[in-house]
């Protein structure tokens, strides 16, 4: 199986993103020791040169990386023909014991990619690179968490076999299971719609006002990117509570993974890609706000994070709508 397309896509992927990172390392280190960007030594001209070729090379490590877990879960869903028990990707993901945690640590690294490139970008802006130090002290950390997205994929499809009966969301998703999933399963759908369009609302009103006050104020930007990781998980409990029930028409059908599925029009897509662009720019817009305490960032800063905080709110409001007319649109009759 290890020779499907999308998992030969998606090693490469991971292997060239962990061959470029452990390339710049050493350049990381260096650079952390000795930059200064009011000298004009011979060492520090050396690194300012040598940043703009790292800096694109990290620039597209993270945009793989981004692509590769649309691709994951998409080759996952994909994959779930071939197992016997498997309706759709969390059959794959159950079939051995990596592949939940490698969905896991290529989502952290989803994560830390957009908010890689919200620095890098902010950084490149500043006449002085302010933010250097810190983009490549976090490439140190990116790089180990690179190296295990390679080991827990290649662990996970050099182990995948036809043969293994695995278990579908079916059972992930029971009463009977003792799994958080199953506790998300059984929860009221009153009290999942609440918190669902509270955390949603309250995501998107703090990004509006974070934006409309093209982010002058720091906690304002705090707020954003606090208020958007609750709203992501957020809408994460209230898909796998009452939203999929009413795409599925069926009251006992929770699976977050079968609304990718084509012969649901693959509306899954339609509410994931807009709730991970908005959780991504709101923690982005979070982020850069505490940035605006160095001089050369004054400005640039609130007017970045202001900017990822509109992109937040639009995102988010968006998933809430689509979301919405999802659920009036179905015949699913859930609260009388």
């Amino acid at each position: 199986m290890i020779f499907q397309p999308a998992i030969i896509a998606l090693l490469l992927a991971a292997g060239l993103s962990l061959a470029m990172l452990a390339a710049a390392s050493p350049f990381a280190v260096q650079l952390i020791r000795h930059w200064d960007i009011g000298s004009g030594s011979e060492r520090q001209l050396r690194l300012e040169r040598l940043t703009y070729l790292f800096s694109m090379m990290v620039a597209l490590v993270c945009v793989l990386q981004i692509l590769s877990t649309l691709l994951f879960v998409f080759n996952a869903d994909r994959m779930a023909v071939m197992f016997v028990g498997a309706m759709c990707a969390v059959g794959t993901l159950n079939a051995n014991a990596y592949g939940f945690p490698a969905l896991y640590a290529q989502l952290a690294l989803f994560f830390l990619a957009a908010v890689w490139l919200a620095i890098n970008r902010l950084d490149n802006q500043a006449r002085d690179y302010p933010l250097t130090r810190l983009k490549y002290a976090l490439l140190l950390v990116y790089a180990p968490l690179a190296a295990l997205v390679l080991y827990l994929q290649f662990k996970h499809f050099i182990h995948l076999e036809a043969d293994v009966i695995t278990s579908c969301c079916g059972s992930m998703f029971s009463e009977a299971a003792d799994t958080v999933a199953s506790e998300l399963g059984t929860m009221a759908p009153r009290r999942a719609i609440a918190l669902f369009y509270t955390a949603l609302g309250a995501a998107v009103l703090l990004a509006l006002w974070h934006w409309r006050g093209a982010g002058r104020r720091a906690w304002g930007g705090l707020a954003v990117g606090a208020s958007s990781v609750a709203a992501f998980f957020a809408a994460l409990i209230g898909i796998v509570a009452f939203v999929s029930l009413y795409i599925y028409e069926h009251p006992n059908h929770h699976c977050p993974f079968c609304i990718l599925k084509p012969e649901y029009g693959y509306q899954g897509y339609l509410l994931y890609v807009p709730l991970f662009t908005a959780a991504a720019a709101g923690l982005a817009a979070g982020v850069l706000t505490p940035f605006a305490r160095r001089p050369s960032l004054a400005t640039l800063a609130p007017r970045a994070s202001a900017r990822l905080a509109g992109i937040a709110a639009a995102g988010f409001a968006l998933f809430a709508a689509i979301a919405s007319v999802m659920v009036l649109r179905s015949n699913l009759i859930l609260i009388a």
